[in-house]
């Protein structure tokens, strides 16, 4: 019987660095796996590390994307999988207890906090219906 896992993070597959044939993305997601694992029974068991083909960061590889059911989904683009495994299992353990997966860019770790490509609301916050309109 698998676990349903609460949190996925996803990983670009695709992209390269520019001018190489260097596709960094399934190194990141072997990395990241493995610093999870480490990291302990709690987060492993809450977390899934995924690839995809495209994200559509291809300026910013390695783009790495952190969902949760009913929160905030996050898109990070420049991470290496040489220098940055701390900072992405840092913030898995901080996404997993926010409710909502709303952070600061303050409150994310090193890299984290300028490598931001987006912050997309959860889909029930977009969904809620709004007597405001935009113009």
């Amino acid at each position: 019987m698998t676990m349903q896992k609460n949190h996925r993070i996803t990983i670009c597959t695709s992209c390269k660095h520019k001018g190489t044939e260097c596709r960094p993305g399934y190194e990141l997601i072997d990395a990241l796996r493995a610093a999870i694992t480490a990291a302990g029974d709690a987060l492993s068991e809450d977390f899934e590390v995924s690839g995809v083909a495209c994200m559509a960061g291809c300026d910013r590889p390695c783009t790495v994307a952190y969902h949760g059911s009913q929160k905030a989904t996050y898109l990070f683009g420049d991470i290496d999988p040489n220098e940055d495994i701390d900072d992405l299992v840092t913030f898995a353990k901080q996404y997993a207890y926010l409710h909502d997966g709303w952070s600061s860019s303050f409150e994310r770790p090193g890299k984290l906090r300028t490598s931001t490509l987006a912050r997309v609301p959860s889909a029930i916050i977009a969904m809620e219906t709004c007597d405001v309109r935009a113009s």
